[in-house]
């Protein structure tokens, strides 16, 4: 369980904080829990995701649960760094859908004191390691992998099965398109294909 810091961010102390793991198993639903306690110490924050990301809000960063937080939405991982205003909290949703940049932003971030929170999917529908988040997870001090329920059977789930036949990597979708599995279940749905 992630026990969250007791130090309010400054100038030397910064930090990265993941939230990784499957669809559906309440990545993003952590991080706006995290930067809603963040707002009641009365910290400074800004929440950023991709812009390519639609599928509930085009601004808002959006749970499955319908939580919700006001995000600027960005295109690229470097306009981060331009869009930032000294934030003691900088929370990312949606890391996966980032470009490369992403660790040396969130690297310059923390170098400057902010505690930055990242969500994102920790591997693709083909059970790859997914676009930065590896990286990501290497330079953290906090990785928290959290996991939905197997759609098949009702066990622990860590992967997203795709259940629409699209071969590339990203495809924004929902319940759709995608489904949480066990490892037995998603192996068993990838042999079939």
């Amino acid at each position: 369980m992630f026990i969250e810091p007791n130090k309010k961010p400054g100038k030397e102390k910064g930090w990265i904080e993941v939230i990784c793991g499957s669809m559906f198993s309440g990545k993003t639903e952590e991080l706006i829990r995290r930067v809603k306690r963040a707002r009641i110490a009365r910290q400074k924050i800004e929440v950023y995701k991709p812009s390519i990301d639609v599928r509930y809000d085009e601004q808002d960063i959006v749970s499955h649960d319908e939580n919700s937080f006001t995000a600027t939405p960005v295109d690229s991982a470097v306009n981060i760094l331009l869009f930032y205003q000294g934030a003691d909290v900088v929370a990312i949703d949606e890391a996966q859908f980032f470009d490369s940049e992403l660790p040396r932003v969130c690297d310059e971030l923390a170098a400057r004191g902010a505690r930055v929170i990242v969500a994102g999917l920790d591997m693709d529908f083909r059970g790859e390691p997914f676009g930065s988040i590896p990286d990501l997870m290497a330079k953290a001090e906090y990785v928290t992998k959290v996991h939905a329920i197997c759609a098949v059977c009702g066990d622990v789930a860590l992967f997203s099965y795709r259940t629409a036949l699209n071969s590339q990597q990203v495809m924004l979708g929902e319940k759709e398109s995608y489904e949480p599995r066990c490892r037995k279940h998603f192996i068993e749905g990838m042999k079939s294909r």
